[in-house]
């Protein structure tokens, strides 16, 4: 790859990668109902509202979950995926893209929590201050780490909850994402 092509994809890494965490916040937020009024909440609300309302009218919601936000973070990966392939070689088929892009979605989530669970770990060591940011992200870890913390047994007041949620959500990536990923590129290859 040349330089040239490097720059790109780090740049296409990057613009993809925040828009998607925007939507798949958005998505988040709504699925564990939280702070409406939070600021970042309204913040997420207010940038996904122009893309997801017309979108909203054909696919609405299942329950908590935003289909026509789920459905915008998969085409943001499948355009990710379309647009780094045509910087690398050839471009896979549509099928392989499909693919291709649930692999990358499933993986951006996972990678996601991980993240989130760790700040929620070094902010817990830190302590004191309040910022926005704080609530959201107990909302939104605390529905994966609270049944983990149920069967755990009691360690004199020492949460290791969430490593080990942080340990499945890598087995996840390894034994889910990675043969999601690997059938892409079967497929991919098949279209060459």
């Amino acid at each position: 790859m040349s330089y040239l092509a490097n720059a790109g994809t780090l740049l296409l890494e990057v613009l993809f990668g925040i828009l998607s965490a925007i939507v798949v916040l958005r998505v988040m937020l709504q699925l564990v109902r939280a702070d409406f009024y939070n600021p970042i909440s309204q913040f997420l609300y207010t940038a996904t509202n122009p893309v997801l309302m017309p979108l909203r009218r054909v696919l609405p919601p299942i329950g908590r979950l935003d289909t026509a936000g789920s459905l915008l973070a998969w085409l943001l990966q499948i355009l990710k995926v379309l647009l780094l392939s045509l910087l690398a070689g050839p471009v896979p088929g549509v099928l392989a893209l499909l693919v291709l892009g649930l692999a990358e979605l499933l993986g951006f989530v996972l990678t996601l929590y991980f993240w989130l669970i760790l700040i929620r770990i070094v902010v817990s060591w830190l302590g004191g201050g309040y910022h926005p940011a704080l609530p959201l992200l107990g909302q939104l870890t605390e529905p994966l780490l609270r049944p983990v913390r149920r069967r755990m047994p009691d360690l004199g007041g020492i949460d290791l909850s969430p490593m080990v949620v942080m340990l499945l959500l890598l087995l996840v990536r390894i034994l889910v994402v990675a043969p999601i990923t690997d059938l892409g590129i079967l497929l991919a290859r098949a279209s060459w």
